[in-house]
């Protein structure tokens, strides 16, 4: 399948724990690439006492990256966003600044503890919705708190969407995370699809492989629902 967007991972270099420099960044890029990716929404972190990079430098290599990706003549389409580890404060600076959404849109992808319970991540799902924002949480399989099905449904029938790891879907995070996103996606509580790549070796994009399972497992329609409509209207700002 080609026209893939990965709508989460960390290739945009020297702002988080992802890609280094600009070479490990184009080494991604071309990884991607390869796998029939066409866009991608560059999600570095932002977490207090973690990962803090301003705004304007993370515009700054943004701009970098997309003038060496057009230098390099790779057909690919480069979006910012955020990855945002939830926070008091972390809407008046979404509100504030708009390169801490997910391509400028009213799309943001939210980061919660593991430790997180249920009423917390509700809290600042539906914050997030009375605001006029549209919440999609980051890596879902992660939480203890939303293995219960019944609060995922809750969510999504609330306005929030849900994304998952490809790496995961396919058993690269563990059989407990790849068995729950199966389920997820039987339950159609499946909306977005990332990679969460870091690097090229330990945490590599796996969205070729990921296609090939869903087009396998759930058709091709639904496949290209997925990796390619949902994260289209998201990048235009439509519902999904």
């Amino acid at each position: 399948m080609t026209g893939i967007t990965d709508i989460h991972c960390h290739i945009l270099p020297g702002v988080d724990d992802g890609a280094s420099d600009m070479e490990n960044a184009l080494q991604m890029l071309r990884m991607e690439y390869q796998q029939g990716v066409r866009r991608l929404v560059l999600t570095p972190h932002f977490r207090r006492e973690y990962f803090e990079s301003s705004r304007e430098v993370v515009k700054e290599r943004f701009q970098e990256l997309c003038a060496l990706v057009k230098a390099q003549k790779l057909d690919l389409e480069l979006y910012l966003g955020c990855e945002f580890y939830r926070r008091s404060d972390m809407f008046k600076l979404i509100q504030d600044e708009r390169a801490y959404r997910m391509a400028e849109t009213d799309y943001i992808l939210m980061e919660f503890s593991p430790a997180d319970t249920p009423e917390v991540i509700k809290r600042y799902v539906t914050e997030a919705l009375i605001r006029g924002l549209r919440p999609v949480i980051a890596h879902v399989e992660r939480y203890p708190a939303l293995r219960d099905i019944r609060l995922v449904r809750f969510l999504a029938d609330s306005g929030a969407y849900m994304q998952v790891n490809a790496g995961a879907i396919l058993g690269k995070e563990g059989w407990s995370s790849s068995r729950f996103c199966k389920k997820l996606l039987k339950a159609e509580l499946v909306h977005l699809i990332g990679s969460d790549a870091h690097d090229v070796r330990w945490r590599r994009p796996h969205m070729a492989q990921c296609a090939s399972y869903l087009e396998r497992k759930l058709g091709t329609d639904r496949a290209k629902q997925l990796l390619v409509d949902n994260p289209g209207r998201m990048i235009m700002n439509e519902y999904i």
